[in-house]
């Protein structure tokens, strides 16, 4: 099983390796925007406020754009390719092998955990929430526009985009409903000059484990081999 499970994720990493809208996406994009963010509203030297007192604009969006890529990789570019394998018949003719299903899964998601080069439970927490997305998509031309308008918006409320602290308070309380918040919360603790001891925020990491662990108990229930734009 476990060689299985490496053979599958060398095959998807190879497979990424050589799509290069899936290299931008995931790892290119969160560069440019970082270069952006901390260009346009750190280059003057301003401030925004977070627990422990104020740090500037640029190191504030270092850790929410790592919670991008960790997202990009492990959600949306999991979406996409997914369902794109589901509707081209890949995923039924790898269905039709030996290989038993929780290889071919656990294989994608390996794959993820080394692309977003980032703690396992996180991505497999982010990547079973994309297994559960597919579900609701009906073919792979709606996969990317699926999931980036449900994560933009997330983005822009999550301290991603814009520092918590000045969104409404209505907006920032939605915000706390979803993982991604709770994501870039974590990684911000870690990367705050203004943090002491070990910077591991529990809290936040059980509430991404509890979404991706609902996302699972969906996947298992709904997730489909057949495609189902046809």
């Amino acid at each position: 099983m476990i060689r299985m499970t490496l053979h599958q994720a060398g095959y998807d990493l190879r497979a990424f390796l050589r799509n290069r809208q899936s290299q931008f996406f995931t790892l290119a994009l969160p560069v440019l925007f970082l270069v952006i963010f901390a260009s346009v509203f750190g280059g003057r030297g301003d401030t925004t406020q977070v627990p422990g007192g104020p740090i500037r604009v640029s190191v504030y969006y270092v850790p929410g754009i790592i919670a991008l890529g960790v997202i990009a990789a492990c959600f949306g570019n999991l979406v996409a390719s997914v369902t794109a394998q589901r509707e081209r018949g890949v995923l039924k003719r790898r269905r039709a092998t030996p290989v038993p299903a929780a290889a071919i899964i656990a294989g994608r998601v390996l794959t993820a955990v080394v692309i977003a080069v980032a703690m396992a439970a996180v991505l497999l927490g982010i990547g079973c929430l994309g297994y559960a997305l597919t579900s609701l998509i009906r073919n792979e031309d709606t996969a990317q526009p699926v999931t980036q308008a449900l994560l933009l918006p997330l983005y822009f409320i999550s301290g991603v985009f814009v520092a918590v602290s000045i969104l409404p308070r209505w907006l920032a309380d939605i915000g706390e409903i979803f993982p991604v918040r709770h994501l870039a919360n974590a990684l911000l603790i870690a990367y705050n000059p203004h943090t002491t001891g070990l910077g591991f925020a529990g809290l936040d990491l059980l509430i991404v484990a509890a979404w991706g662990a609902a996302g699972l108990l969906i996947a298992l229930r709904t997730f489909s081999w057949q495609p189902l734009g046809r």
